[in-house]
């Protein structure tokens, strides 16, 4: 999404806002509630050449975010209890959830202190390979490579980027992310391998270094507050896949959480989550598998519409890019995103 697009979303967050029309739609509309998508939870900065940083957000955004949902008369719960109210007929006290993909180590650092602070429940979803430190983290890694670089060569065909300026950078990760994005998963595995070799990244450590481990987790996932949840095991784009390979994706890493943290998880979410990466075929894996919910990236809100997609719910992410406390209201806000869901298919 360019910056043209992000622009015309911040105008139609403070439109939003001035309006007031975010209380109104809560009150009247049938939304029951939203499924919040977070990554990172960051306090430094972002770089000025930081493509990632949509996926960043402070602590003290976090903080305020879960300060004001309550404030706003909404019902923090877990995915347990969201499907129990999706579910039910007729009006439900109206919820959020919070949900972090990954396993990122800077959850532990700055997210759990505010959850717990906050008695905030959460749910965790992890992908086993990052968790192994076997697995790739491809879109920092990316980013990693290209900011430390004045040139870079795209291995086999030799593409060059001229990587010197804050320009030349972007347009780079633009280039090579959607390429990837576009890729069968065993090509885009091969590209970000050779990238890594010829910029010197190793993918492993970088991967240990974002990523918190087994042990780190068993005390993590612990905590009552935690529901942990599948994120398959390498963080392949499943629609990309074989249906076969797809569903052993999905369900080799319930297989590998319930062996390592003693839960076998009831939650999945789709590794990037949007129309291209997750579709029917998926929903129905993750149904016949057994999973209680399955969640995209797709936006919207909740209704008890959602009772016949438990394993395609949409949800609404915490975007780096806008953090500012008045857009929490917006945020909170499910019609204004199944409006947006719509307008993006």
């Amino acid at each position: 999404m360019g910056a043209a697009k992000y622009g015309a979303i911040r105008g139609m967050f403070e439109a939003l806002w001035l309006s007031r029309l975010p209380a109104l739609l809560r009150q009247l509309s049938s939304s029951k509630g939203v499924i919040f998508t977070l990554h990172r939870v960051l306090p430094e900065a972002p770089a000025a050449f930081s493509p990632n940083r949509i996926l960043q957000v402070r602590p003290d955004f976090l903080d305020h975010t879960i300060e004001r949902v309550r404030q706003l008369g909404l019902d923090i719960v877990d995915l347990d209890e969201a499907v129990r109210r999706i579910e039910e007929p007729g009006r439900t006290r109206k919820f959020v959830v919070f949900t972090f993909d990954d396993g990122y180590r800077d959850n532990r650092d700055h997210a759990l202190p505010i959850l717990r602070k906050h008695d905030c429940p959460f749910t965790l979803y992890l992908p086993t390979a990052l968790v192994d430190g076997d697995g790739e983290v491809w879109w920092q890694a990316l980013e990693d490579i290209i900011a430390r670089n004045p040139v870079v060569t795209a291995p086999g065909e030799g593409e060059r980027f001229d990587t010197a300026d804050l320009g030349g950078k972007q347009a780079a990760y633009d280039a090579l992310y959607w390429r990837m994005r576009k890729m069968p998963e065993s090509e885009r595995v091969s590209l970000m391998r050779g990238l890594a070799e010829r910029y010197d990244l190793d993918l492993g450590r970088h991967c240990r270094a974002l990523i918190m481990d087994w042990m780190e987790l068993k005390s993590f996932a612990q905590d009552p507050l935690c529901t942990v949840g599948a994120h398959t095991v390498h963080h392949y784009e499943l629609a990309k896949l074989p249906e076969a390979e797809a569903r052993t994706e999905i369900a080799q890493s319930v297989s590998i959480i319930a062996a390592r943290l003693g839960t076998r998880p009831q939650h999945l979410s789709y590794p990037i989550g949007g129309n291209a990466s997750a579709g029917p075929r998926e929903y129905g894996l993750a149904s016949a598998l057994g999973f209680r919910s399955a969640v995209t990236t797709r936006p919207g809100g909740l209704t008890h519409r959602h009772k016949d997609s438990l394993t395609a719910l949409p949800r609404v992410s915490l975007n780096g890019l806008f953090q500012q406390n008045r857009y929490v209201d917006v945020f909170a806000t499910g019609p204004v995103f199944s409006v947006i869901g719509k307008v993006m298919g």
